[in-house]
């Protein structure tokens, strides 16, 4: 007796894909890196909060508009950047861009603190993106003709 074909949850037989329809994987260290930096815009949104606040009450150092232009630049530039791994600079550019969000510490001292554990996270995703990279080559090598998951 033969065993029934697998199906999907849709209750449609499952085909086998094509050759050539096959999509590579982007790569981890993209992926990671983009991650990261999106999450530091939101980031800076939430300290860009804080700031404004601090400005309204008198006891921040910069006055409410300067706060949110510097804030909306630097998410914007953080968003721009969150597309950019992977290209020449990329990984570069937003190294930078974790020590300007480190240096907001300077208008909201716990951004010294979650601004550190951003760039620990930074540094920890590009490094075991590349990891499993390698990783997934090394598979791909080893067996020629199969899709890595």
């Amino acid at each position: 007796m033969t065993s029934p074909e697998p199906t999907l949850p849709d209750s449609t037989p499952a085909q086998p894909a094509a050759p050539g329809s096959i999509r590579r994987k982007r790569p981890a260290r993209q992926q990671f890196a983009s991650t990261m930096l999106l999450l530091e815009a939101f980031l800076v949104l939430f300290a860009t909060l804080v700031a404004y606040g601090l400005a309204n009450a008198g006891s921040g150092p910069l006055p409410p508009s300067a706060v949110w232009v510097a804030g909306g630049v630097l998410m914007l530039v953080l968003v721009v950047l969150s597309r950019m791994p992977g290209r020449p600079g990329g990984y570069v550019a937003g190294s930078v861009v974790q020590v300007v969000v480190l240096a907001m510490g300077f208008v909201v001292p716990m951004m010294f603190v979650v601004g550190g554990v951003f760039a620990v996270l930074w540094v920890v995703s590009l490094r075991l993106g590349g990891r499993i990279d390698r990783e997934r080559a090394e598979w791909d090598a080893a067996h020629p003709g199969q899709v890595s998951g």
